[in-house]
């Protein structure tokens, strides 16, 4: 089958992540995000891809500063509540009933439960014509110790981080499972 090149939402695999900003008025803001990767290990950069109109970009852009916090499946309903369209004066973490977390190096809160915080610092914002690239330098990584051993690494089956794929009638959530390797 032919697909649109626009389509490929559902052929690649997103990470779910929410990203909790806080705006100048010390509003708190979550938003969920699949447009997100590292750039290039083992540099300390990230990149999100935003459309231009999005409440979590202007914080960003304001403060300079936004947490990215990775959800389990469990926290699915948190993930669609936080989907939704608030005026920037709500509370999203009060909207959907998310723990603030304090953060070692940034204002923002991560939200309790997540699997990792990634507290980042805005390096570069590349301008498009309808959307942005935010290059951040992630300035304190935590893994919740819920799911990581005294090594390092994670249990992917306790943890279930969310990742999710586009389909023509919505969203599908997905979780990784572990390989044969």
């Amino acid at each position: 089958m032919i697909l649109k090149p626009n389509m490929r939402g559902q052929v690649l695999p997103m990470p779910v992540v929410l990203i909790s900003t806080i705006s100048k008025d010390g509003v708190r803001n979550a938003a969920p995000w699949g447009c997100i990767m590292p750039i290039l290990r083992p540099l300390d950069e990230i990149a999100i891809a935003s459309w231009l109109k999005r409440d979590t970009l202007d914080n960003i852009r304001d403060t300079g500063e936004f947490v990215v916090n990775v959800p389990t499946v469990d926290m699915k309903e948190a993930v669609d509540i936080c989907a939704k369209s608030f005026p920037p004066e709500v509370d999203e973490f009060e909207e959907a009933g998310l723990s603030p977390r304090p953060s070692a190096k940034v204002k923002p809160p991560g939200i309790e439960g997540c699997v990792a915080w990634m507290e980042c610092e805005l390096e570069e914002e590349i301008l498009r014509e309808k959307f942005s690239l935010i290059v951040g330098k992630v300035v304190h990584l935590e893994g919740n110790d819920d799911f990581f051993s005294a090594g390092g690494g994670m249990d992917f089956e306790r943890a279930r981080p969310m990742s999710m794929i586009s389909r023509p009638d919505g969203v599908c959530y997905t979780r990784p499972t572990r390989g044969d390797r």
